[in-house]
């Protein structure tokens, strides 16, 4: 989490609804040095009050991708069976989770949230931010074969056994591209995708994550062509 303190209490209204719902679950907060208002104080005010909700403080935390990471290895190594990544905020709706939950108790190993699949949608993002979304799924499709319809959305979950083998994997991706990278590395596992409504704007791309995706796309690029896609 990062500057979220304007929206805290309305995400974490919803959000304690839905774990209210579904009779049980864990809620790991990672922030990090990126986070300048309370963001940091308010999660650890609501973990002091609520033990569903764990705040982990990252300050060595270099990349967007190593937040993604920290808290999906501490879910892991506390021994849940799935495991949902979402954005703080409300760019992703909680509401959703038990939709995800379901498709992963029915068998899946991946569940992928899609906003271009029916019943998906992206909403008040600005032009920028959806061309780059369209766009990478695109480039995914044309240099990696993949066939999601939406290959960066960051709204994903996964049973503990695959969400083991991807943390195992040596990933290359510091920024935006980690969402396509475990996707393409996922690819052979029983997956689905589910509709997702993405309402929030979104902070601008920077250049040099957008040049960290295009040198992370060339990089399975060049694989794929030599026969060598790795998968997980």
């Amino acid at each position: 989490m990062a500057n979220e303190e304007q929206d805290f209490a309305d995400f974490i209204r919803v959000f304690t609804e839905v774990l209210d719902f579904t009779g049980s679950g864990h809620v790991y907060f990672v922030v990090d040095n990126v986070s300048k208002d309370r963001t940091l104080d308010l999660c650890r005010e609501l973990s002091t009050r609520d033990n569903r909700f764990h705040t982990i403080w990252a300050p060595e935390n270099r990349y967007l991708v190593d937040a993604y990471l920290r808290g999906l290895r501490e879910a892991v190594n506390n021994g849940h069976n799935y495991i949902i990544e979402m954005d703080a905020g409300l760019s992703h709706d909680p509401r959703a989770i038990p939709m995800f939950l379901r498709v992963l108790t029915e068998g899946n190993e991946c569940a992928f949230g899609s906003r271009y699949i029916n019943g998906g949608s992206m909403a008040d993002s600005p032009p920028y931010r959806r061309f780059l979304s369209k766009a990478g799924t695109v480039a995914a499709h044309l240099l990696l074969g993949a066939r999601l319809a939406d290959m960066t959305s960051g709204f994903q979950g996964f049973s503990r056994e695959v969400l083991s083998r991807l943390l195992a994997y040596p990933l290359r991706s510091k920024a935006h591209f980690y969402q396509t990278e475990v996707r393409h590395l996922l690819r052979n596992a029983r997956l689905i995708e589910v509709p997702i409504h993405y309402r929030a704007p979104s902070p601008r791309v920077s250049p040099n994550a957008i040049r960290d995706s295009i040198k992370v796309l060339l990089h399975y690029f060049k694989l794929r062509l030599l026969g060598q896609s790795p998968s997980v």
